[in-house]
Parts: C-alpha cells; sequence; structure tokens
C-alpha cells in the first residue's frame, strides 16, 4: 500500500530524504537519522511537528510536515523503520555506558534502555551532535512532546558533561535491537 501513495508521483517519504537521507542514514549531524527507527515514534514526531507540539531550529519540518496527511504519515513512517540502521561499535566513555545500560541509581537516572527498547525511540547509533540537542532541550524546557514528562525529569538531572559523554556513547553503542 505503501508505494500507492505519492506525493506528485513520488513516495511520499522521498521529500523527507533530502535531509534525512532516502535510507534514514542521513550524514548531517543535525538531521537526524531515521533508519531503524520506530515506526510509532516516527509517526508521533511527525503529526507534534504538524501540529505544532515539537519545532526544531530552523523550523525546516514545521514546513515539510504540512504537506505529509493522515494517510501518508504511516507509510513514511514504515519506510524509514525498515532501513537498516549503520553498524555501530562499543565504545565511549565507561560511565556513560553504564548509565546507559544500568543508570545511575544515586543521581537518579534510570538506564537509557530501561526505556529506549523495543517500541521506544531508537537512540544507539544516532548522530552525538543530535542527541546532545535533544537532551539539552528536554532538559532546559525547549522540547515538551514527551510522554508523562520522562525525559525532562531525567534530562534535568544530568550535566552538560553527562550529555556530551552519552551522547557519544549513544552514537557509537551497538543496537540492541534485531
Amino acid at each position: 500500500m505503501a508505494d500507492t501513495l505519492v506525493t506528485d508521483g513520488a513516495p511520499p517519504w522521498e521529500m523527507c530524504g533530502e535531509c534525512h537521507g532516502l535510507d534514514g542514514l542521513s550524514a548531517v549531524p543535525r538531521f537526524p537519522r531515521l533508519a531503524g527507527q520506530d515506526r510509532a515514534y516516527i509517526e508521533k514526531q511527525l503529526r507534534d511537528f504538524r501540529a505544532g507540539r515539537r519545532r526544531n531550529d530552523g523550523g525546516q519540518m514545521s514546513g515539510s510536515v504540512s504537506e505529509l496527511t493522515d494517510e501518508t504519515i504511516p507509510p513514511v513512517a514504515a519506510h524509514f523503520s525498515a532501513q537498516a540502521p549503520l553498524p555501530a561499535s562499543p565504545a565511549g566513555d565507561p560511565r556513560a555506558r553504564r548509565v546507559i545500560a544500568e543508570g545511575d541509581a544515586a543521581a537518579g537516572i534510570p538506564p537509557c534502555r530501561s526505556c529506549h527498547g523495543t517500541g521506544a525511540p531508537r537512540l544507539e547509533g544516532q548522530h552525538a551532535g543530535y542527541l546532545a540537542k535533544q537532551l539539552r532541550d528536554f532538559r532546559d524546557g525547549r522540547r515538551d512532546n514527551d510522554a508523562d514528562g520522562a525525559m525532562r525529569a531525567v534530562a534535568a538531572r544530568l550535566s552538560d558533561a553527562d550529555v556530551e559523554a552519552l551522547s557519544h556513547a549513544l552514537q557509537d553503542t551497538e543496537t540492541t535491537r534485531p
């Protein structure tokens, strides 16, 4: 069905490919990699951008998503979630890797993987700069479209050094998904 939904004769995800890459593997750090991202998460973000519940710095998404309809959002999300993510290698700060896997109870930081598993936003292999910006935006109140304020509460406990270390470790973390 996704192949039959088109915009100007092209599949609806082609307009996304200009920034995110048709394969979802954006080479530009400010544009997130969508390959292998959770389908429901992509759909929610597209709807949130379209409704104005989420914004980005340059406003590119506001204009782009205005062309998407309720009928074209699901195939766009399906296309990118079906793409293979980049392979990653285990690296990064040892404490950051522990926080990703186990959390830091003393600091009140739950493990990233306690929420970011199957059915949640994919973090592994994402651009470090993009992840750091999202964490700072949640922490500083510039982003608020998280479920029940969960990310805002966690990010509020992160220092700038934590944000950088976690972002770089996640960029280089092996995927936990099939």
